[in-house]
């Protein structure tokens, strides 16, 4: 079926189409090349043609596409691995038609962003990808038609929390970033025939998240065929963590072991307030400590140490990739680089808004401070902090999956 009856069907006749979809043997490759990648672009770029500058907007274009297919196969891999609690089926093939297809309205109505005051109806499109998603679930996951709502329910909080978390790393780079010249680059030799990259390389790196990724899906198809829902739910689970852990499972260091990075005094000015948390989903946690400081004369400053352990092989792709480069408006400035091998990004403010100062430390760690003084001593407070020993438990919790 061409992909434009399949986006008229799947949106207008849902109920129908289900069942003919249900029915489809389509491997991931195709269907993720055939039509993700066509409808993701829509909203990619859309969003280039109605944001400026164009450097910035051919990042954002180019991150928001990326993640788009990210998000399909870890939201297939969430439905798969809660299959067993709501009595489904468990069977990735069809977890990824239902994440697809789902998804299809938002991707259609991603053209809206060429006209951002329209972005309102890019919400209501998102209601419908979740009503599709309800529809969805029980012809091609088999589960029982009562829990549905349930099921439902927690496939989408997850898919929120998975949403805030490409945000948030996001957000680290891509206002003010740019692909560096050569950041994919690497030196490659050959072996039995393969290209093998430079292991320190980014196309390296990536290259041994595909194999580790690779491994764990031998182990769900494995769990598949043993019929055992435990074991592929456990299966699940280990490719999602192989797929957001940069190839391994990571757990985030305890707050407690956070907490002495986050001084009595920072910048001059007293502590104030501080809030420390540890969560996420199973396999997926972050671990933040939040301090705020200030004094009488009205300062005030935010720090920011936060373990990004299990989604941190989202944040190592965006230092592999050497996210750099900069941006200056009416309202301020940015600049994202790499300094001393760790990416450092600054935001300044010209109309009395908050400075902010970032670096990332080990692919893991991120230390930021932001708040109402200028930028430089922000910057020499962070550096006060002892990053080196930071830096030196980026091992910490990670293990194979």
């Amino acid at each position: 079926m061409d992909i434009v009856t399949r986006v008229k069907n799947i949106c207008l006749t849902p109920n129908t189409e289900w069942p003919v979809i249900a029915g489809e043997t389509t491997p991931a490759g195709p269907l993720i090349t055939g039509y993700v990648v066509p409808l993701a672009a829509i909203g990619a770029v859309a969003g280039l043609i109605g944001g400026t500058p164009i450097v910035t907007g051919v990042v954002v274009a180019v991150f928001s596409f990326v993640m788009a297919i990210v998000g399909c196969f870890v939201l297939s891999l969430i439905i798969n691995a809660l299959a067993p609690t709501f009595g489904a089926q468990p069977n990735s093939e069809q977890a990824l038609k239902v994440a697809v297809y789902s998804y299809t309205p938002a991707w259609v109505a991603g053209v809206l962003q060429i006209i951002p005051a329209l972005g309102i109806l890019g919400l209501l499109a998102g209601l419908y990808s979740i009503y599709l998603l309800y529809l969805g679930l029980p012809r091609l996951m088999k589960n029982p038609e009562d829990k549905s709502i349930a099921y439902t329910a927690v496939v989408v909080v997850c898919a929120i929390v998975l949403a805030i978390v490409i945000g948030a790393i996001g957000g680290l780079f891509v206002g003010a970033g740019m692909y560096g010249a050569g950041a994919l680059g690497g030196r490659t030799s050959r072996s039995t025939g393969d290209v093998q990259f430079d292991k320190d390389s980014p196309m390296g790196k990536l290259q041994a998240l595909g194999k580790s990724i690779e491994a764990s899906n031998k182990k769900m198809e494995a769990a598949q065929k043993s019929g055992d829902p435990q074991a592929q739910a456990a299966a699940a689970g280990e490719v999602l963590g192989a797929l957001l852990g940069g190839g391994k499972r990571v757990d985030p260091i305890d707050i407690d072991q956070l907490k002495p990075f986050v001084p009595d005094t920072f910048a001059g000015l007293a502590k104030t307030g501080s809030s420390a948390e540890k969560n996420g989903i199973a396999g997926l946690m972050v671990s933040k400590v939040e301090t705020t400081y200030s004094d009488d004369s009205g300062k005030r400053v935010k720090l920011e140490v936060t373990d990004t352990g299990g989604v941190s092989g989202m944040l190592g792709l965006a230092t592999w990739m050497g996210m750099e480069g900069e941006k200056q408006d009416g309202s301020g400035s940015e600049r994202t680089r790499k300094v001393n091998g760790r990416l450092v990004h600054e935001r300044v403010s010209t109309s009395g808004g908050s400075n902010e100062f970032g670096v990332v430390l080990g692919d893991r760690f991120v230390v930021s401070a932001s708040g109402n003084m200028d930028v430089s001593q922000l910057k020499a407070a962070v550096s006060g902090i002892d990053l080196d020993k930071l830096e030196s438990m980026k091992g910490a919790g990670a293990r194979k999956p």
